[in-house]
């Protein structure tokens, strides 16, 4: 039997997701409560206070397992991630219509353009429509946002490196997954997601998607590039676009020049550092 995957598994001990009985140990066994996030962004730790793993964004769905201590344990229904969220970020379910296919929305009070908006959400957030304004949708929160700003919830684009370009210049933020702040794995999920591809949130996760590449064949727009913890998706045969830590953000850069630097941090000679993996995801385009 392969070993847990702890990222994956509902369960911490004191209860466990109800399909995992006499997988792993608990306390209880729970069906589990749907609720939704209703901050535009929640960190989704490894423990209580802990470490940020991941993030969850406005409308979406999170499966409650356990709750305490103003924390409640469970998993994201976008990609199974498991793990710790701030209680009062969640709120009782809620079916979404639309999500935010820009990089990010204003919350407006009013439905015009000079009203103070009081907060933004992101690219990927979930919101229930309820009345069509014309230039202005309004949404379950009572509040406005833009029209141009939202699709229907099965909208998807065609391709996901235009989707990853609208997060150039985002700042680099471990575990991140929005305009305010993005991680290289963050960056190809919201990009895969977005056009209707099936993606997990880790790059070690990511190297499943798609089919490997042949050693001989050339790289092409749309492609994977693996390091050990890191990943990349390929503008064009030379240029690769990532969310990395040396230039703090979301850039181009030549592929050479991103594997010999890479290299070099590892140590030259090594054999460390080099690309571990090419992968060609089916855009169905």
């Amino acid at each position: 039997m392969s070993a847990i995957d702890p990222r994956m598994t509902p369960a911490n001990g004191h209860a466990a997701a109800h399909e995992l009985r006499g997988v792993v140990e608990a306390t209880r066994y729970v069906k589990g409560t749907i609720r939704t996030v209703q901050q535009p962004i929640v960190n989704l730790s490894d423990a209580p206070r802990g470490d940020r793993a991941s993030q969850l964004l406005f409308g979406e769905a999170f499966r409650v397992i356990d709750e305490r201590d103003g924390f409640a344990f469970g998993q994201s229904l976008r990609d199974g991630y498991c793990g710790y969220v701030l209680g009062a970020a969640l709120s009782r379910q809620e079916a979404a219509t639309h999500w935010v296919a820009a990089p990010a929305t204003h919350l407006y009070p009013k439905a015009r353009l000079k009203a103070p908006p009081e907060v933004a959400i992101f690219f990927g957030s979930h919101v229930r429509v309820i009345s069509d304004m014309g230039d202005f949708q309004k949404i379950s929160t009572g509040h406005f946002i833009p029209t141009g700003h939202l699709q229907k919830l099965r909208a998807r684009f065609a391709d996901p490196v235009g989707v990853a370009d609208m997060f150039l210049g985002t700042p680099y933020l471990w575990g991140g997954c929005s305009r305010w702040g993005i991680d290289c794995s963050g960056l190809v999920q919201q990009a895969l997601v977005a056009c209707g591809i099936d993606c997990p949130r880790d790059s070690d996760q990511q190297r499943g998607v798609g089919r490997p590449l042949h050693p001989d064949e050339p790289a092409a727009r749309g492609d994977l590039i693996f390091w050990d913890g890191h990943v990349g998706i390929m503008s064009d045969a030379d240029t690769l676009l990532h969310a990395n830590a040396h230039h703090m953000a979301v850039a181009y850069e030549p592929l050479h020049v991103a594997r010999d630097r890479i290299i070099d941090s590892h140590g030259a000679g090594t054999g460390r550092g080099e690309i571990a993996m090419r992968r060609r995801v089916d855009t169905g385009r």
